[in-house]
C-alpha cells in the first residue's frame, strides 16, 4: 500500500439535496464518478467512508471499497479520521479528504497537491483557484481563502484566513477555496481531537479549527475550477456537462 490514502466522505442527508451522492450521471452514481477519480490519480488505495448503509452498498455493488463508519458525525474529516482508525494502517504518512459530490475534479490538480505537500512537508495542504467572476465574492456557499502572498502554478503558499464573503476592499490575494485536503497523519489525529472553535460553528467553516490552534495550511493554485452538487441546479449543469463530453 502507498503511505497516501484518499478518502472520501458521503452521506446521504444533505439538507439541500437529498440523496445526492446517488443520483446518476451516464448511468453511475456520483459517489462511483468521484471513487473512480480517486483511483486514477494512482496515489493510494481510496475508500469511501459513510454512515449509510445504500452508499455503502452502492460502491461495494461496482467494486469499490468502502467502510461503514457511525452515522452521525459533526464534520466530514471527523468522519474520515474512523474510517482511518478501522483501517488500522501504520504504514499511512498521508491522508487525503476528498468531498464526495464533485465528479469533475481534475486529476491532475490533486496530484499536484499530494505531491507539492510530501516536498513542502504541509501539515495540511489543499487547493484553490482564481475568481474570475466578481460576483463570487459576495457568494455566501462558495468558500473564499486569502493567502499570505499570490498564488502561482509553481509556488505554495499560506492562507491567512478563509471567508465565505470577502469585502471590495479585502480581494487581493483572495481565491475561490477547493474542498480538498491533505493531512499528515500526525496532524489530522490532532485535528480531530480539538474542540471546535467559535469561529469554526459560527462560520461553518472546519479548516478555521485549524488556523484557530496554530496549524498552518498551505495552498496550491488549481488549473481547473470544479462545480461541487450541492443543488439540483447544479447536479443538472454537471450531468449535462459530463454526459456531453461523451
Amino acid at each position: 500500500m502507498s503511505n497516501t490514502i484518499i478518502l472520501i466522505p458521503s452521506r446521504l442527508n444533505a439538507t439541500r439535496l437529498p440523496n445526492k451522492p446517488l443520483l446518476k450521471i451516464n448511468n453511475k452514481s456520483i459517489i462511483n464518478h468521484v471513487y473512480e477519480k480517486a483511483l486514477s490519480t494512482k496515489i493510494g488505495d481510496a475508500y469511501v467512508a459513510t454512515g449509510d448503509q445504500e452508499i455503502y452498498n452502492e460502491v461495494i455493488k461496482n467494486g469499490g471499497k468502502c467502510i461503514l463508519t457511525q452515522k452521525n458525525h459533526k464534520t466530514g474529516t471527523d468522519r474520515i479520521f474512523e474510517a482511518f482508525q478501522k483501517l488500522n494502517d501504520t504504514k499511512v504518512q498521508y491522508v487525503i479528504n476528498l468531498q464526495g459530490d464533485e465528479p469533475m475534479i481534475d486529476i491532475e490538480d490533486v496530484k499536484n497537491l499530494h505531491n507539492k505537500a510530501i516536498n513542502n512537508k504541509s501539515e495540511i495542504a489543499t487547493l484553490a483557484c482564481e475568481i474570475k467572476n466578481k460576483t463570487i465574492y459576495n457568494k455566501n456557499d462558495i468558500v473564499k481563502v486569502i493567502t499570505e502572498k499570490k498564488l502561482t502554478k509553481d509556488d505554495t503558499r499560506k492562507a491567512k484566513i478563509f471567508l465565505r464573503e470577502v469585502s471590495k476592499n479585502n480581494i487581493e490575494n483572495s481565491y475561490h477555496h477547493i474542498g480538498i485536503y491533505i493531512f499528515e497523519v500526525s496532524i489530522l489525529k490532532k485535528f480531530v481531537n480539538l474542540e471546535q472553535t467559535e469561529n469554526e460553528i459560527s462560520k461553518k467553516l472546519e479548516q478555521l479549527r485549524a488556523m484557530d490552534n496554530n496549524i498552518s495550511i498551505d495552498v496550491n493554485l488549481a488549473n481547473a475550477s470544479p462545480i461541487g452538487v450541492d443543488t439540483k441546479e447544479d447536479y443538472l449543469e454537471i450531468k449535462k456537462l459530463m454526459e456531453y463530453k461523451i
